[in-house]
């Protein structure tokens, strides 16, 4: 007698978002998809903590310039007293200010509003998953902003990298998405996100924005 089918675990996911035409619509999208559950919708930061407070939640999708309590201090306030839940940014701005505020403040994902359905629900999987996704506008604007305020050069990486660990670092530090540094190196995507994990736990890594930082102040990219 065969066992059941294990059903797939089932993302839950709150969409933040001041406008109701924007909030909406996407959180009746994201309903659609067999993986995720959107269990609360914000028009604020305030509302965020809330519907996280209430719970259980994974990851919030969140918009940054909203009323009340922005998604810059919300994200902070997420990072803090909920660090088990991820925050994916979706939001028309890509300057300096809301990349590295955001970022800053614990998001795993950044997103610009014309990223499409997939590029979304991949968001949120990865972000449920540990790991951060940044949409290639805002990698090359990340990558522009970090090589210029990088203090230094040549700053010293853990010794026990491994040549590969060094290799995947370099890459992410050019921008490259895992699919790419995987299609570069001819090793499959699990493997590089095995390296990934490896080279941020030796190196203390936070996050993928910290990868490209420390790529740059090493002297990789």
């Amino acid at each position: 007698m065969s066992e059941p089918t294990q059903e797939p675990q089932r993302l839950r996911v709150v969409v933040a978002d001041d406008q109701a035409a924007v909030r909406e619509p996407l959180a009746a999208v994201l309903g659609l998809t067999e993986d995720i559950d959107v269990v609360a919708s914000a028009a604020n930061g305030s509302e965020v903590l809330t519907a996280v407070t209430a719970g259980p939640v994974d990851v919030v999708l969140m918009d940054l310039r909203m009323p009340v309590m922005d998604g810059i201090e919300a994200t902070r306030r997420l990072n803090e007293e909920h660090p088990d839940v991820a925050v994916v940014v979706l939001t028309t701005f890509a300057d300096d200010d809301s990349i590295l505020g955001a970022l800053g403040a614990g998001a795993r994902g950044y997103l610009t509003k014309n990223a499409g359905r997939q590029d979304i629900t991949r968001a949120i999987r990865a972000a449920a998953a540990g790991q951060s996704v940044l949409d290639r506008e805002v990698q090359d604007r990340l990558l522009a902003t970090l090589r210029t305020k990088a203090p230094t050069r040549g700053q010293a990486l853990p010794e026990d990298l491994t040549p590969r660990e060094r290799e995947v670092l370099a890459l992410i530090g050019q921008g490259l998405p895992n699919r790419a540094v995987a299609e570069k190196l001819f090793i499959s995507e699990a493997t590089v996100k095995t390296h990934i994990n490896n080279l941020f736990a030796k190196a203390g890594i936070r996050d993928r924005a910290d990868a490209v930082r420390r790529a740059i102040e090493a002297g990789l990219a």
